[in-house]
């Protein structure tokens, strides 16, 4: 990261707080318990939290509308997801990327299974995200794999950040020029059955639009399973 970019004065920059979900129970469950640790951890002084979206991919609205901020959108068409229900997941924020109105200009991408101990300050810096350092995502050992979708000519695999698309924190305009070739490249990845699909899709999208990030190993608390 250049050395300009590593502080940011006194100014807070809020981020959005988004995450996709599906209207199964479980999902519902995971989507209350992250909504109120969100709104715990939001008022606190040291937080840059700003609003908060549920990105329900269903298609239609389900009995948590008036309990959590919702936006729906459309699932993938039957069939194309072929049982991961993952794949929805780019489709969600190309979406609400183009319907919703955004009032923050950076975006917090989450999952229902993520909890907020902590209030969370903005990690990017302009035009590098923040991402969090996963130890099992390694493009370099899927180089086969992934050079199907980043070819020799776009550069060196290690441009491709060893990422998931969550937790990310980014500038919504990078976002918006990254979420359709993060959709498009994780439907044809599925045809590899390569693991963490939307992940290593999402670290390839990017890499494609010169987008790198800044990796913290900080960011979250991860339980080794």
């Amino acid at each position: 990261m250049p050395r300009k970019m590593k502080g940011k004065g006194g100014k807070k920059v809020l981020f959005h707080v988004a995450l996709t979900a599906t209207d199964a129970p479980y999902s519902k469950w995971q989507c209350r318990i992250m909504y109120y640790w969100y709104k715990k951890v939001k008022v606190m002084p040291e937080s840059e939290m700003g609003e908060f979206t549920r990105i329900l991919h269903s298609g239609k609205p389900d009995n948590l509308m008036d309990e959590i901020p919702t936006f729906v959108v459309d699932p993938l068409p039957s069939g194309l997801d072929r049982g991961y229900i993952v794949l929805n997941r780019p489709w969600a924020f190309v979406q609400w990327l183009e319907r919703a109105t955004i009032a923050e200009e950076y975006i917090l991408m989450a999952e229902p299974i993520h909890i907020f101990v902590n209030p969370l300050p903005n990690l990017a810096r302009g035009e590098y995200p923040a991402g969090f350092l996963f130890f099992y995502i390694k493009p370099d050992q899927n180089e086969k794999i992934i050079r199907k979708y980043y070819p020799k000519e776009d550069g060196p695999v290690t441009n491709v950040d060893p990422i998931g698309n969550s937790p990310v924190i980014i500038r919504k305009d990078l976002l918006e020029k990254i979420a359709s070739t993060w959709m498009n490249v994780s439907l044809r990845m599925k045809d590899d059955l390569i693991e963490l699909l939307d992940g290593y899709a999402y670290a390839v999208a990017s890499a494609l639009h010169g987008v790198q990030h800044i990796l913290r190993k900080d960011f979250m608390i991860q339980a080794l399973l």
